[in-house]
């Protein structure tokens, strides 16, 4: 990759922890979409399905409600569009209304049918360290050596995806910060992140507005709310930008995209 992809979060849900319902209007999301694409977003990830935790899952029908007319109305615009969805049938008709990647944070653990679903249509694919569903993966914050196990699950997830048919070229690998993590399990992740280079295939940063920088910024018992979180997501983006990774997923694309910029032209220099 010449420089890294910035990929431009927009929840269409009314209940995701930084932004819910401000965009689950269809009309609001499209807006949303275009002003992040003149943002300089590269991708622009749809998701109709909360994945914060303790969340609660909404069924197939509401999710392809709320995604399809987005994606449709942004690929018509011309955008690069990815689906957020642990769903075969969801990825499956994302794919036919014009998306280019599927981003599961499930790693194909959800749906047995996605690893072959996306293979099947050459589609580009995502695929998350994921230990449950929202309301199950706070217990699964266990580890032996957070690093380790999860460079290994996550070999598992790519190794599948590999054997189902997805094209090597189009896999990205994320470790899925946040999910099923402590902050100190996100912060060991993110210094030992070489582990996660060694498996061989591009990396998705995406620690944007999460928990675990409000907690820097404020205390575990009073984080700072997600909207004040975005100078230390773009630190972070144009951190891992300057040592190669292939994406970094922001709610704030424009701060991002300019620390970027910066950290890559401080690297020429």
């Amino acid at each position: 990759m010449p420089r890294t992809l910035v990929m431009g979060i927009l929840n269409v849900t009314p209940d995701s922890f930084s932004d819910g319902g401000l965009f689950a209007d269809t009309d609001a999301a499209i807006a949303h979409g275009l002003a992040l694409v003149s943002d300089g977003a590269d991708i622009i990830d749809v998701g109709g399905e909360s994945t914060r935790p303790d969340s609660d899952r909404v069924d197939e029908k509401t999710e392809l409600a709320r995604v399809l007319p987005v994606v449709r109305a942004l690929v018509d615009a011309g955008a690069t569009v990815s689906v957020d969805t642990t769903r075969a049938s969801v990825a499956d008709a994302s794919l036919t209304a014009g998306a280019t990647w599927i981003n599961d944070v499930s790693g194909g653990l959800a749906d047995p049918a996605m690893l072959g679903i996306v293979a099947a249509r050459g589609g580009s694919y995502i695929t998350m360290h994921w230990r449950g569903h929202a309301r199950e993966m706070g217990a699964n914050a266990v580890y032996d050596d957070v690093v380790a196990d999860v460079a290994r699950e996550l070999a598992a997830c790519r190794d599948h995806a590999l054997a189902a048919g997805i094209d090597p070229g189009r896999l990205v690998l994320d470790p899925g910060i946040g999910f099923a993590k402590t902050a100190e399990h996100n912060w060991t992740i993110l210094q030992r992140w070489d582990a996660l280079e060694d498996l061989g295939f591009p990396l998705l940063l995406a620690v944007s507005r999460k928990r675990f920088l409000g907690s820097l910024l404020g205390t575990a018992d009073d984080p700072r709310p997600p909207a004040g979180r975005d100078v230390a997501t773009a630190h972070l983006s144009a951190h891992f930008a300057a040592r190669g990774v292939w994406g970094v997923r922001v709610h704030d694309v424009r701060s991002t995209v300019d620390a970027i910029a910066t950290a890559e032209r401080m690297g020429r220099a």
